[in-house]
């Protein structure tokens, strides 16, 4: 099921949108502020994000500025009341793939989506994918599970094990971890969050006694596949 955002400071008009996206059997989650969005973002990929500019803690665009750099595969449509010339653009150039003014049509809205959807589906790349029987990870949704059960992963620990899995049996120093990962922030991160990150992704998949990160002391780290400890 596709997953949308709302993020719209109308409580109505999200409301309203939200009982009608829901009527089409999608996946919708609401935020009525540019804080909310990011806390769900963070947590979550979503294949839509409709989007308002004019938010009362942000605006519109700086929130596609964070979306697109983590969640590249993510749509964003603006939803909003500005319709200059200047502002369209603007969105465009902030990553959005449509910009559409107050008032709409929900009706016309719904269809967009549904077209959108159609041909997304159509033009849909292989999936990226880690498979060993036991660990699960689908990176471009961003959906994991151990032994079947679902797992839930960052899109900074989602990034890290991208990085592992394309360079299997590879020791990756940790200055090498160092510039390729960086937060929802666009900031490098730091030793300690590298290690932290480290502990909680092992936490959560070496869990039914399987070794999946390997230590090289000194050095950093291996990705070793699943042996069993």
């Amino acid at each position: 099921m596709k997953g949308i955002l709302i993020v719209e400071d109308d409580a109505l008009l999200n409301k309203t949108l939200a009982y009608n996206l829901i009527s089409d059997r999608w996946d919708v989650t609401s935020a009525l502020n540019a804080k909310t969005a990011a806390d769900l973002l963070a947590g979550r990929s979503y294949d839509l994000v409709l989007l308002d500019i004019n938010l009362p803690d942000g605006n519109g665009y700086d929130l596609c500025r964070l979306i697109k750099p983590e969640h590249p595969s993510t749509v964003v449509i603006f939803l909003t009341a500005n319709d200059q010339e200047s502002d369209q653009l603007r969105g465009y150039e902030a990553g959005a793939v449509d910009y559409i003014t107050k008032p709409f049509s929900i009706e016309a809205l719904q269809r967009k989506i549904r077209a959108m959807f159609a041909m997304l589906e159509h033009h849909k790349p292989a999936k990226d994918l880690y498979d060993d029987g036991r660990l699960f990870l689908d990176f471009s949704e961003q959906s994991a599970t151990l032994n079947g059960k679902p797992l839930t992963l960052s899109p900074m620990e989602y990034k890290m094990l991208y990085l592992f899995c394309k360079n299997p049996r590879q020791v990756l120093t940790r200055q090498r971890l160092l510039g390729r990962l960086w937060d929802v922030d666009e900031k490098f991160v730091d030793e300690h969050t590298l290690t932290t990150s480290i502990s909680r992704i092992r936490g959560k998949i070496e869990a039914e006694g399987d070794t999946y990160i390997k230590t090289i002391y000194g050095i950093g780290y291996q990705w070793t596949g699943g042996e069993r400890k």
